[in-house]
């Protein structure tokens, strides 16, 4: 599993909440983070490259890129280099449209995330009789990580990033919005404080599910092991420690 920070912590809960047997490799690839400020083509170069590797290491079963704006870039490209099963993160404006009653959905991502034409199709295919606004936050994915670290993040702090949607015309009929970065919804309980009239949609469950199909009677086997390897070692990684550990993970140096 692997994502630029620990946003795919949210993916492997719910994958683990369906899968408790399986052994889990976490891989945050801090040293490129955060990927939603770099290009496409830096993005795609740097995760075919490391999932490459990581394949070459570790043989896993299946490889979970736990990342909206990885996978809505370099998805068909890792599926195109890797002999793996790829599942990828993509936001999850179907469920949203299917939920939404004003017709008006947001969707907060980072900015490489919303400003895909992956983005514009999935609105097109699923939520075309609904407005879609977008926003793209970098600090929503900063908060997220510093939460983990242990610092207090509170609604306050995430107010302004889903103002970056309320303000757009239209803004203030958005009933559901998408949380197309799987650090987001690590902070589920700050965006509900201060949106307590919106839902919030994140495709952690429909990837557990997908993941659980791909894996057939593998997805029952193993010791529920979990590893979180970094791709650079600083006094951040050994802050998140306690947190890992609270999702089941091991730091490996």
């Amino acid at each position: 599993m692997l994502d630029s920070g620990v946003g795919g912590l949210s993916v492997l809960d719910d994958v683990r909440g369906l899968l408790p047997a399986i052994d889990i490799s976490y891989v945050a690839d801090n040293a490129g983070f955060p990927y939603g400020t770099k290009t496409e083509m830096e993005v795609a170069t740097r995760v075919c490259a490391l999932l490459g590797r990581l394949t070459e290491r570790l043989g896993p079963d299946l490889i979970v890129i736990a990342c909206n704006t990885a996978s809505t870039i370099a998805l068909a490209h890792a599926r195109a280099v890797l002999d793996v099963p790829v599942v990828g993160t993509v936001p999850a404006i179907k469920p949203a449209a299917e939920a939404s009653r004003g017709r008006v959905i947001g969707v907060l991502g980072t900015m490489a995330t919303v400003r895909q034409p992956y983005v514009a199709r999935l609105s097109a295919d699923h939520a075309a009789d609904c407005r879609v606004l977008l926003h793209g936050s970098a600090r929503l994915v900063e908060l997220a990580e510093a939460q983990l670290r242990g610092e207090r993040v509170t609604a306050a702090d995430v107010a302004p990033e889903l103002a970056g949607l309320t303000s757009q015309p239209g803004g203030d009929r958005i009933d559901q919005v998408v949380l197309a970065c799987t650090h987001f919804p690590l902070l589920l309980p700050q965006l509900q404080a201060a949106a307590p009239a919106m839902g919030f949609v994140d495709g952690g469950p429909g990837i557990a599910r997908r993941v659980a199909h791909l894996l057939g009677a593998k997805g029952q086997q193993g010791e529920g092991r979990g590893l979180a390897l970094f791709t650079r070692q600083d006094e951040q990684v050994d802050a998140l420690a306690p947190a890992l550990h609270r999702y089941g993970l091991t730091i490996q140096h």
